[in-house]
């Protein structure tokens, strides 16, 4: 075979190849599921600030929307814990929570008594707030645990008096509507952002964070309301915003 014709063959190879290649690429995948269109939510300006679709709890100003919350002082554009655990006067499913909070700058006790409050997740799901900087205790009761359940992964405290946020993905548990019996069809999920870091990762609830005996799950409404606690500690609340949040359902192909 000539030398011509040998770099003929090839060339026609290497033709050959990248029409395969060429061809291969242009058959796009398509599942055939039509979604709607996703809704435009505006940003915050900051991290910090609601976005466009948000609930917003307490902007600093007023606690109107929380039962209870007159008790609590309000100064400077926060509340100050005090005469009584507060809850949301409206009910909430699925949804995206923005709380910062602060644990007094004067420190006092140790342990479970320094810094305490918590975030109730319908009502019965605890997020703890403790101050934990330098602050030991059950690891399962720190900040940012999922009371009496799981410790947080990392410990991201700020010192005492320092501003401090929490972002919670919560999805709320599905029961069997027909059972007497709480009779769980799906569990619920809560995931944890404190000051940026991720401390729980989509963890499953085992039930009500109790103190005084195990997890278990009772039959609720998939919509309560939210709880945050007095445990006796002056701690601050403020920036308390919230995202309902559901899934995009797209239309199978037949």
């Amino acid at each position: 075979m000539t030398k011509s014709r040998t770099l003929l063959l090839a060339a026609l190879g290497a033709v050959a190849v990248f029409g395969a290649m060429t061809a291969f690429a242009q058959k796009e995948y398509k599942s055939g599921i039509v979604f709607p269109e996703p809704a435009v939510v505006t940003p915050g300006k900051s991290d910090h600030e609601p976005p466009s679709d948000a609930v917003v709890l307490f902007d600093g100003k007023d606690l109107s929307k929380w039962k209870g919350g007159e008790k609590w002082e309000i100064k400077d554009g926060y509340a100050v814990v005090k005469g009584g655990d507060i809850t949301t006067k409206d009910s909430f499913g699925d949804y995206q929570l923005h709380v910062e909070f602060a644990t007094p700058e004067v420190v006092k006790g140790s342990g479970q008594g320094r810094g305490n409050s918590g975030v109730f997740l319908a009502n019965r799901y605890e997020v703890q707030v403790l101050d934990s900087f330098n602050n030991k205790t059950y690891f399962d009761g720190q900040c940012a645990s999922l009371y009496k359940q799981t410790p947080p992964m990392v410990n991201a405290c700020r010192k005492p008096g320092e501003w401090q946020s929490y972002d919670i993905i919560f999805t709320a548990p599905r029961f069997d509507e027909q059972s007497k019996e709480p009779k769980v069809l799906k569990p619920g999920y809560v995931t944890v952002i404190h000051n940026g870091v991720c401390v729980q990762n989509h963890f499953e609830l085992l039930g009500n964070t109790s103190y005084d005996k195990p997890p278990a799950y009772e039959k609720h409404p998939l919509k309560q309301p939210i709880r945050l606690q007095n445990h006796g500690d002056l701690v601050k609340y403020r920036n308390i915003w919230l995202r309902e949040i559901k899934p995009l359902e797209g239309k199978k192909p037949q």
